[in-house]
């Protein structure tokens, strides 16, 4: 097993995020689906949030430099600087996971884990691109195509 493989699939995951909230205007961050739930900004704050109750959960000592997001302060520039601090902090933690084999409170295993982050981050990003169509701003067709080009990102 090459862990460092691991720790970079995690790396071009979350550089995907931020592909995508780099493509979206300020403005759009209110965006919100038909059947309401919550806005393009919330479902960002909500991905930095979870990896932040995984990291208290698992690894608190990798909490000391992350601040959680309020539904009152979200703006581009903080999800963006507070997505790739919370990605730093799971890579340490998935670093140490592989280490140990294991994550504190997650089973089965750190791969699990890591394939759990990513399936629930993607659902989100779907979620993101669901609200922004539904509320008459879709993802320009070269980002959507981009979302999936792994090796350029």
């Amino acid at each position: 097993m090459n862990v460092r493989e691991f720790i970079e699939t995690w790396e071009i995951h979350n550089r995907i995020n931020l592909y995508l909230l780099n493509a979206i205007p300020d403005e759009y961050l209110s965006d919100i689906s038909a059947s309401k739930g919550r806005n393009v900004g919330e479902h960002f704050a909500h991905i930095h949030n979870v990896r932040l109750m995984w990291l208290k959960s698992a690894e608190p000592l990798l909490l000391s430099d992350q601040i959680k997001i309020e539904k009152t302060i979200i703006n581009k520039r903080l999800l963006i600087d507070e997505l790739a601090n919370s990605a730093k902090a799971i890579a340490a933690l998935l670093q140490n996971g592989f280490e140990q084999g294991k994550i504190k409170g997650f089973k089965p295993h750190p791969i699990a884990f890591l394939g759990y982050l990513i399936a629930h981050e993607s659902h989100h990003r779907g979620q993101i691109i669901l609200c922004l169509k539904q509320s008459g701003h879709p993802v320009d067709k070269k980002i959507q195509f981009g979302l999936w080009e792994c090796g350029s990102r």
